[in-house]
């Protein structure tokens, strides 16, 4: 009975594992390398989420609208470690967002970079990290 308890116990870490695993994505998964955007708006909100940091980003469109897009960066540890802190870009921070639409064309994207008001470029890492070309990302 013991070594039947051990055995199930086993199997269901093992599963639980596996499951994270494939909820990681790689870039070419989720986002499109032919679909560069580059959004202008104010931080609305930030999440330090493992695996990935989401910025949502109120971005004013030409009719003047306001829509949110929700921006991928690295993990909350990479970001740290490159000195991208809440502290270094609060919320209301005007900011220009450089990276890749979702392929499935919703208001979600992968950051590459944030520039601020005052020109300085702030690495957003994640999967965008490495695409400098189309042959890159697949």
């Amino acid at each position: 009975m013991r070594a039947l308890l051990v055995g199930v116990a086993a199997c269901t870490g093992l599963l639980l594992a596996v499951g994270q695993a494939r909820a990681h994505h790689a870039f070419a998964a989720e986002f499109d390398v032919t679909k560069p955007v580059t959004l202008k708006g104010s931080l609305v909100k930030w999440e330090m989420v493992n695996p990935h940091s989401w910025f949502h980003v109120a971005v004013k469109e030409p009719d003047g609208t306001v829509t949110e897009w929700l921006i991928e960066g690295g993990s909350p540890n990479q970001l740290i470690r490159m000195g991208v802190t809440k502290n270094t870009v609060p919320v209301g921070t005007e900011i220009t967002v450089e990276g890749y639409q979702a392929k499935d064309g919703t208001q979600k994207a992968v950051g590459r970079n944030f520039v601020l008001a005052d020109g300085k470029r702030l690495f957003l890492g994640g999967s965008a990290g490495g695409v400098s070309d189309p042959s890159k990302a697949k």
